[in-house]
C-alpha cells in the first residue's frame, strides 16, 4: 500500500481543507445516502393495516365451549356456553386529534364493507346443537397513515344491509342461525348459557335449557320481501369506546359474567326464554343496563360511556 503524506510548504492548509470533502464524497463518506446526501427519515403515508382481535372471558377466566363456567348471575349458576356470536359495524380508529377514523374492512368470508361477525363458539359441546367449528376473533382492515389511540364500534348491523333474505346474502350475513324472524333481520348478538338444572319458567310453560340473550332490532314495519323499506322504532344496537386502546398490543375481551351479572339465568319470569329484546319482557331490564342501552327507545345510551360488558386486555 502507499501512503501520501501531505507537505504543508507544498500544499497549503486551505488548499487541503477544499480538497477533503470532496475526497470524502468520492469515498462515499459523510453518512449519505447512495448518493451521498444525508438521509432522512419517510413516513408512511399509504394506508396502515389493523387487526382488532377479540376473547370471551367470565371474569379472569375464558369462556368457551365445552367448559363448565361458575358463578353467572345473581343466583351464581354454573353454565355452559351454549352460543357466542355477534355482528360488528362502524368500526373506527381514533387518532392522536381526537378524531374517528373508518376502518375500511376487508371482504372475506367473514366480513362485508359494512360489518364482521365475531364467532367464539367452536361447535363443541353444548355448542354443538347450532354452533360450528370455524371462528373469527378479528376485525380486518386498514386505515390511513396516522397516530392512533382508541377505538369505537357498534354491535350490529347497518340498516341498509340488515333486512334482507340470509339465503341469497353475501357472507358473514348468510348464517342461518343469526336470522331474525322479524322482517328479515339479523339478530346483532347471540349469546348463549345452559344453566345446571334449566330455566324455571312461569307455569304452563314447560322448564327450558337455555337462556337466551338475542339482541335485534325490533318494532319493525315494512316487508323487505316485497320491496318495502323497512323501518324500526328500537334499534337496539350497542356503541361502546375506548379511548386508550392499541390494537398491536390490546385484545377487546367480552364478559359474559358482566353481561349477565344483574340476571338469574336459573328462572324466566315471562315473555320469551330469556331475553329477546323484548320491551315489556323482565328478562331484559338488567341486560339493556348492562348493555348500555335504553329499553324503551332501544337507543344506545351516552354511546355505552360506562358499560363493562366489554374491556381491553393486553395479548
Amino acid at each position: 500500500m502507499r501512503t501520501t503524506y501531505f507537505d504543508n510548504t507544498r500544499f497549503p492548509l486551505a488548499l487541503i481543507a477544499t480538497a477533503l470533502p470532496l475526497l470524502l464524497a468520492a469515498c462515499g463518506g459523510g453518512g449519505g445516502g447512495d448518493n451521498g446526501q444525508p438521509t432522512t427519515p419517510t413516513t408512511p403515508t399509504g394506508p396502515q393495516a389493523v387487526a382488532i382481535e377479540f376473547a370471551a372471558k367470565a371474569g379472569s377466566l375464558p369462556a368457551k365451549c365445552g367448559t363448565p363456567i361458575a358463578g353467572i348471575g345473581t343466583s351464581q349458576a354454573t353454565v355452559d356456553l351454549h352460543d357466542l356470536r355477534f355482528y360488528v359495524s362502524g368500526v373506527s380508529l381514533i387518532n392522536d386529534k381526537g378524531e374517528a377514523v373508518a376502518v375500511t374492512l376487508d371482504v372475506n368470508d367473514w366480513q362485508t364493507k359494512e360489518v364482521t361477525l365475531i364467532d367464539l363458539e367452536d361447535g363443541t359441546g353444548a355448542c354443538a346443537d347450532a354452533g360450528t367449528q370455524a371462528q373469527n376473533t378479528q376485525i380486518k382492515g386498514t386505515v390511513p397513515a396516522g397516530t392512533y389511540k382508541g377505538v369505537r364500534m357498534t354491535v350490529g348491523v347497518p340498516s341498509s344491509v340488515n333486512h334482507t333474505d340470509y339465503a341469497v346474502a353475501p357472507k358473514p350475513l348468510d348464517v342461518q342461525a343469526l336470522a331474525w324472524s322479524w322482517q328479515a333481520g339479523r339478530k346483532f348478538a347471540q349469546i348463549e348459557v345452559n344453566p345446571v338444572g334449566g330455566v324455571a319458567r312461569p307455569a304452563p310453560a314447560a322448564p327450558g335449557k337455555t337462556f337466551y340473550v338475542h339482541l335485534g332490532s325490533t318494532g319493525c314495519t315494512g316487508n323487505p320481501v316485497t320491496g318495502e323499506t323497512v323501518s324500526c322504532a328500537r334499534p337496539d344496537r350497542m356503541d361502546f369506546r375506548f379511548g386508550d386502546f392499541n390494537a398491536g398490543t390490546q385484545k377487546v375481551v367480552l364478559d359474559i359474567a358482566q353481561l349477565l351479572q344483574g340476571s338469574n339465568v336459573k328462572e324466566d319470569l315471562g315473555g320469551a326464554a330469556g331475553c329477546m329484546s323484548g320491551a315489556t319482557d323482565p328478562e331484559c331490564v338488567p341486560i339493556f343496563s348492562a348493555l348500555k342501552i335504553d329499553l324503551t327507545t332501544g337507543r344506545s345510551i351516552n354511546e355505552g360511556s360506562g358499560q363493562t360488558v366489554f374491556r381491553t386486555e393486553a395479548k
